[in-house]
């Protein structure tokens, strides 16, 4: 299949002789011209969508981020708040245990240094019981400020990810584009008037 422009030369020659092919060559040369600044409007066109993606993704990555540390720290609070009724439980225990052992020993007749002792070993099992605890909450909590920080580092590396550069038309390229093509339909008009003498 041949080219337009091709076409409207042949047809200039066949027609008129060197001033249509003249002819020809000019409309030839305003095609290469119009196809350059169409080519620019469209590439211009196309990063403004790319921007407004980017801009739109980049809104919805943040929101995103935003849920996912709410969620981190939503299940940090339940399990700070699983802790303390655990305390809780664990500080009334030892109190039902001491008071029941208190209690125990006096209706027995039984005091000194074996109950002293008795007594002593349970607030020792609730004080290494609550240690235990403590470590456990520690290491979830150190376990919560690790997943923030990956959940930031990713969210970081999506934005990059969406937010790479737009490659954004050149007036100067459009033009050197559209010169270029003059030039050429110019040497193929001078071409054709050579050819036609």
């Amino acid at each position: 299949m041949c080219d337009p422009i091709s076409v409207a030369v042949g047809t200039a020659l066949g027609a008129t002789g060197s001033t249509a092919a003249i002819g020809a060559v000019g409309a030839s040369t305003l095609l290469g011209v119009g196809s350059s600044v169409a080519s620019y409007a469209g590439q211009r066109k196309q990063a403004k969508q790319q921007a407004r993606y980017q801009a739109q993704a980049s809104a919805a990555e943040r929101q995103r981020a935003l849920q996912e540390q709410r969620s981190v720290r939503m299940r940090q609070a339940q399990e700070q708040e699983a802790t303390n009724r655990e305390l809780a439980d664990v500080a009334l225990k030892s109190r039902e245990a001491l008071a029941t052992a208190t209690v125990s020993a006096g209706e027995s007749g039984v005091a000194g240094l074996s109950v002293d002792a008795l007594l002593d070993d349970y607030t020792r099992q609730e004080a290494s019981y609550r240690m235990g605890i403590g470590r456990q909450q520690e290491m979830k909590d150190l376990q919560t400020g690790l997943a923030l920080t990956d959940a930031g580092y990713r969210s970081r590396s999506n934005l990059i990810n969406i937010n790479r550069p737009v490659n954004k038309p050149s007036f100067l390229t459009a033009a050197l584009d559209a010169g270029s093509r003059g030039l050429s339909g110019y040497r193929t008009g001078l071409d054709i008037k050579k050819a036609m003498e």
